[in-house]
């Protein structure tokens, strides 16, 4: 299936990206896939690697990279600081939903995923939002400390 991005109606610039990831110890990643040619297991490995607390969320796996997946993020046993989406825009909603019904600070949405009024929702709520952008990418470029 292809698809083609959105544009995102917010930009987050680098004290914004910063804030969410000096304040983040324990992640979500929603579509961590135990298949290393994927993104979201490359993620998840430099997250892990960076001595984050990372959860991967996936219904159809039990463990990826040595961790338990959980099928959706109320069953994540930790208040989640970030929420990492690695699924299709269109599915985002619901995780943006779960993401604030289980207290999360920020919903990180990788490199295409864009979803404007679930973001609006997100940040409506309280939540830190992040569009189109890759967490681990972002988070080597600036450098951070974790």
């Amino acid at each position: 299936m292809t698809f083609q991005c959105e544009m995102p109606d917010h930009f987050s610039g680098d004290e914004e990206l910063l804030a969410v990831l000096r304040s983040a110890r324990t992640i979500a990643v929603v579509g961590a896939s135990p298949k290393p040619e994927r993104d979201s297991h490359r993620v998840t490995n430099y997250l892990i690697e960076k001595g984050f607390d990372v959860y991967p969320v996936n219904p159809g796996q039990e463990v990826i990279l040595g961790r338990t997946c959980y099928p959706n993020l109320a069953a994540v046993p930790v208040k989640l600081d970030i929420v990492d989406v690695f699924i299709n825009p269109e599915r985002v909603e619901p995780i943006v939903d779960e993401a604030i019904a289980v207290g999360a600070k920020a919903v990180w949405l990788q490199l295409c995923i864009i979803h404007n009024p679930a973001a609006q929702k997100a940040r409506d709520a309280g939540l830190a939002v992040v569009m189109n952008r890759c967490l681990m990418v972002e988070h080597g470029r600036l450098k951070t400390t974790s």
